[in-house]
């Protein structure tokens, strides 16, 4: 409530704790002490020695003004002051342009109805759009950058639910941004944190493998005398971290899960086979395998069956002491990928809600069906040949390995017109692990 807030508490959702917002009273005309408030809570901050305890980002957020109102108070204006002459240090700032999507319903009703004759229901929609963005600059980019500079980063955002992909260029603008200012550990946790953007988690999840399982794999020291299980956790735990899922049951790192992903690497050895020089599209090949496992069901409830063991019975490779040869790189490399495209898949469908068996069930049997695994084990396969054992073991040549798991990332533009084209499920109705079991 306005009066009542504090910079110094701390605003943590209880769906999402890996985000620490903290929120001042704003720079209201004729308001001095916040300015200091706000200034010193920076300095403090700044000062203290431990990165997870730093700021690492300021939001500064302005709602879009109607036409002739004015943008930046002057409390505004000595804050980008202080920042443009070092003051507040490296700390980045972001400016936020709220509220879009009130302006686009503004701009629709002020058109001119009979200019909209004859169109089409996407011109009129990108015909509004392009009004929206010529208002937002002139009332908030013309006036920033009057006087700010150019150089100020800024956002349009609107929280509506049709308007994903606005959250997702404040993200990506911040996460690079605390990149360049901060270090690479806080951009990695914006990654983490952030649900918006599937790409920025892919791009994460590589990094934290570069730093730590990648390097181990090669070397193989660090997993001296360990069996392949216990390495498989290793990467495992560090993978589902980066994508952040509401699991408080911890299905995710659940022995039945990892057991079931285990399986589908061996089995898939021997799977379906696909054209090596041809890369389908993941969103659009996963929304229509998905489409086709919910249509076969028989019943909105019907316990959904994979066709891998998920509990019980278990691989025995795993059992195997870890070595550096080229079948025991090529399974971990298989399941770096068929555990990430799993999660992606599983984002795409669980819409950030809390997380169910049934829904992971859907992910894996989704992803399994796919056109899709079949592909990424043949890639793999064509990849590996053509290396040598030594460079196998180089961390520094997996290049290729790492443009592969990105050749398959949904983009944060495609989530939700993928997520508009999937068919009605119930995935929060849950059900145990063990209806995941067919035996032939």
């Amino acid at each position: 409530m306005p009066g009542e807030v504090s910079i110094d508490h701390e605003l943590v959702s209880p769906q999402n704790n890996k985000f620490v917002l903290h929120d001042s009273k704003g720079f209201e005309p004729g308001e001095k002490d916040n300015l200091q408030t706000v200034r010193d809570f920076i300095d403090r901050r700044r000062a203290m020695p431990d990165l997870k305890n730093q700021l690492h980002a300021v939001w500064l957020c302005f709602e879009i003004p109607r036409a002739n109102a004015r943008l930046l108070e002057t409390g505004v204006e000595q804050f980008l002051t202080a920042k443009r002459e070092g003051e507040l240090g490296n700390i980045p700032i972001v400016v936020v342009f709220t509220k879009y999507d009130t302006l686009l319903d503004r701009v629709e009703r002020t058109m001119n109805k009979s200019s909209l004759k004859g169109l089409s229901k996407e011109a009129v929609k990108e015909l509004i759009k392009k009004s929206a963005e010529d208002k937002i600059q002139e009332v908030c980019i013309a006036p920033l950058e009057k006087f700010a500079g150019s150089d100020i980063p800024h956002v349009t955002v609107s929280t509506n639910g049709t308007h994903e992909e606005t959250l997702a260029r404040l993200i990506q603008t911040t996460e690079k941004l605390v990149c360049e200012h901060v270090g690479i550990d806080a951009s990695v946790m914006t990654s983490v944190a952030q649900r918006v953007d599937p790409g920025l988690k892919i791009k994460a999840s590589i990094e934290v493998g570069k730093r730590k399982y990648w390097k181990a794999l090669a070397s193989s020291v660090p997993f001296k005398k360990r069996s392949m299980w216990d390495c498989l956790h290793v990467l495992h735990t560090d993978i589902v971290n980066v994508w952040n899922f509401q699991d408080p049951n911890d299905y995710l790192c659940s022995p039945e899960f990892r057991t079931l992903m285990t399986n589908m690497v061996n089995e898939l050895d021997v799977g379906p086979t696909a054209e090596p020089d041809k890369t389908l599209s993941f969103g659009l090949t996963i929304v229509g395998t998905i489409a086709t496992v919910v249509s076969a069901l028989s019943g909105p409830a019907a316990p959904i069956v994979i066709p891998i063991v998920a509990s019980v019975v278990i691989a025995s490779w795993v059992y195997d002491v870890y070595e550096q040869t080229r079948p025991v790189l090529q399974r971990f490399m298989k399941y770096i990928i068929d555990l990430t495209l799993v999660l992606q898949t599983l984002y795409l469908i669980s819409e950030n809600q809390e997380l169910s068996r049934r829904a992971i069930k859907l992910a894996v049997k989704s992803y399994h069906s796919s056109p899709m695994s079949g592909e990424v084990h043949n890639r793999i396969q064509e990849y590996d040949r053509q290396l040598t054992l030594w460079q196998r073991a180089d961390r520094d040549s997996l290049g290729q390995f790492v443009e592969l798991l990105q050749s398959y990332n949904i983009s944060a533009g495609e989530v939700s017109d993928l997520r508009a084209n999937l068919p009605a499920m119930d995935l929060w109705s849950d059900e145990p692990w063990d209806t995941a079991v067919e035996r032939s």
